[in-house]
């Protein structure tokens, strides 16, 4: 049997540079782009005048960017207890032995998570809808004929309306995480805890959890991450409205730049979006890893 050897440097350097190209033209590039663009006051076209830091300036003043500033942080904490906290009870419902087709509830699970943002909105606008929608419909016949509500025109639930469909959507691939790691623990451990009379209850939040602590800060970064950029739920399904009572900084910063035609301000606001995530998920992971060494020790 002939002996394998790695490759070398050279052959892994050929394979990864075309990806790497290809990263640094979609990824990399438009960073610097928009950090270029955001010195400029641009109205599209070839007129271009520089304004130096006169755009972050105004970002720091804009009170609509901050209100969908305070959008994004509402949908991340609202998506992390959803999100991961059903992600959570399902993967323990499906790591019991009793349960029977397991593999068509996962199937079922992870569905959600193949469709397309957009599809996703769509679909949950027509469940929203005020004549049509099947939400109104149960409403109405619990309530009479004039039952009803306008899911996706009212400021003061929108929030709540717009990041339900997120939760729905993107449960199963938390799921998978997390079920990856419970079925790594030992089945002798939470034996153990059970001969001791450890309920169901206890053996998850004392024995599953300290033990899955890693995946779980996995599951968290990529859900802050995830929800600091969302948009195509939210365009599909209210463009930023009423008014901007559901906008978000992905929104706002395409509205800016293409429908008011403000490409400087828009890279300037691409690059905020850009900071403040950033700090988010770096303090976050910090946060979280500090706790992690509190509750190990």
């Amino acid at each position: 049997m002939k002996n394998r050897t790695a490759p070398s440097k050279l052959v892994m350097a050929a394979y990864l540079l075309p990806c790497l190209i290809v990263f640094l033209f979609v990824v990399v590039s438009p960073i610097f782009a928009a950090g270029y663009y955001s010195t400029f006051k641009w109205p599209g076209g070839r007129r271009m005048s520089p304004v130096g830091i006169q755009n972050y300036l105004d970002m720091l003043r804009d009170s609509i960017f901050w209100h969908s500033f305070a959008n994004n942080i509402y949908i991340t904490v609202f998506c992390l207890i959803g999100q991961i906290g059903f992600a959570f009870l399902f993967a323990s419902l499906l790591n019991t032995k009793g349960l029977k087709a397991k593999g068509f509830h996962r199937v079922v699970s992870y569905f959600p998570v193949t469709l397309s943002a957009v599809v996703v909105g769509f679909v949950w606008t027509m469940i929203y809808d005020y004549n049509y929608g099947i939400l109104n419909f149960l409403l109405r016949l619990a309530g009479g004929e004039e039952g009803g509500h306008r899911w996706l025109s009212d400021p003061s639930t929108i929030m709540t309306v717009v990041s339900i469909p997120l939760i729905w959507q993107y449960i199963g691939m938390y799921l998978v995480i997390i079920l990856a790691a419970m079925t790594s623990i030992p089945s002798e451990v939470l034996e153990m805890a059970q001969i001791d009379g450890a309920g169901g209850f206890k053996r998850a939040v004392h024995i599953v959890l300290p033990l899955i602590r890693s995946p779980l800060i996995i599951c968290v970064m990529l859900c802050i991450s995830g929800n600091m950029r969302v948009f195509d739920h939210i365009y599909a399904m209210t463009r930023g409205g009423p008014g901007y009572a559901s906008s978000v900084m992905a929104q706002y910063a395409y509205n800016v730049s293409f429908m008011q035609v403000n490409m400087g301000y828009g890279s300037t606001l691409s690059i905020g979006i850009l900071i403040i995530s950033m700090v988010l998920v770096t303090s976050s992971r910090s946060l979280l890893m500090w706790l992690s060494r509190k509750g190990a020790a």
